[in-house]
């Protein structure tokens, strides 16, 4: 860097520069100098499969899972070819996303930049040709009525009480005491 005098003994406005300090010639630094200093080098991150992963776009995105494993599943972005980890949302239910991973439906996937993809929803992307329904304790109630029908069966339950059950054939077995109760009991 130079240093400049502007003011002269004539009035003329002359300059005399002076060196300020001598640099050091590029010629003595070494490549160590000229690279940024790290600590240690992070790997980089690897998806499932052990290839290099790409951190996902932010957004919302749909994905196929692959594995579930406790409150984690290894999915693969619509997009993408490379299965990735993502953790499971608090308020998801890894048996859900298992039953998802076995139909194979899609799940709903929160991506945010520097955190790990969020499974956060199932989504059902057909009409299912089968539903089960498994718990503890399952309950149904309508207002009205209440009608199950397969083919030429059915069984309706009404508000006031009625009950029917229509079908070709009928059959009612009990392992321990058959008891039919009723003021009034009519065969055919």
């Amino acid at each position: 860097m130079m240093r400049a005098h502007d003011k002269d003994l004539d009035g003329l406005g002359s300059v005399t520069v002076e060196p300020e300090e001598e640099a050091a010639p590029a010629s003595r630094l070494s490549i160590e100098d000229l690279l940024p200093q790290s600590t240690s080098p992070e790997p980089a991150p690897r998806g499932a499969d052990g290839a290099p992963a790409r951190a996902p776009a932010a957004g919302t995105r749909t994905a196929r899972v692959l594995e579930v494993a406790g409150r984690s599943a290894t999915i693969v972005l619509r997009g993408a070819t490379a299965p990735i980890e993502a953790e499971l949302a608090p308020e998801v239910d890894p048996e859900v996303i298992a039953d998802a991973q076995a139909n194979g439906d899609l799940v709903l996937v929160e991506c945010c930049e520097g955190e790990a993809p969020l499974v956060v929803a199932a989504l059902a992307t057909r009409k299912p040709r089968e539903i089960r329904l498994q718990a503890t304790t399952v309950s149904i109630e309508a207002e009205e009525e209440v009608l199950l029908r397969s083919g030429h069966g059915a069984v309706r339950i009404r508000q006031d009480g009625d009950i029917e059950v229509i079908g070709s054939r009928i059959s009612a077995a009990s392992r321990g005491l058959f008891r039919l109760v009723g003021r009034i009991l009519r065969l055919n």
